[in-house]
């Protein structure tokens, strides 16, 4: 699973750290800063919104793509309870079973309900997600007006 999202999550963080302003980090030089404290104190609090989006586009994936994660977690739609018991996530389930299910029977009605309540689960994420890079962009665009 890292081969897929480990690519993606560095492309989306390196474009969100060179899109802070190169004169935030040369200010920050120039005032005698060390390029780690430049680094952690002017460039990743610029790029945090940018690299949290990177994130959640990165975990959205790893949970959306399906097979992935059919394979990781072995396919076995009764779980132990156990932390390491296999499991079956809805997405996959729906992809199993759809093709089996009889068109109007309770089975194929329910598989639909799960695939609304994985809509519903993916809005909230997603909403969520955008409250929290607004309020990082929000925070960090206010500083970069004071000095």
């Amino acid at each position: 699973m890292g081969f897929a999202l480990v690519p993606l999550i560095f492309t989306l963080s390196e474009d969100a750290l060179f899109s802070v302003p190169g004169a935030l980090g040369q200010g920050s030089l120039a005032l005698g800063a060390t390029p780690w404290q430049t680094l952690t104190r002017v460039v990743m609090p610029g790029a945090s919104a940018g690299i949290f989006a990177a994130l959640m586009i990165g975990f959205g994936r790893a949970v959306g793509e399906t097979m992935i994660v059919l394979m990781a977690t072995g396919n076995t739609p009764v779980s132990e309870g156990g932390l390491f018991a296999g499991l079956r996530a809805l997405s996959a389930n729906i992809a199993i079973e759809m093709p089996e299910a009889a068109a109007g029977s309770a089975h194929y009605r329910i598989l639909f309900l799960s695939a609304l309540l994985l809509l519903i689960f993916t809005l909230v994420i997603n909403t969520v997600a955008e409250l929290i890079r607004q309020r990082l962009r929000q925070r960090y665009s206010q500083h970069e007006g004071q000095g």
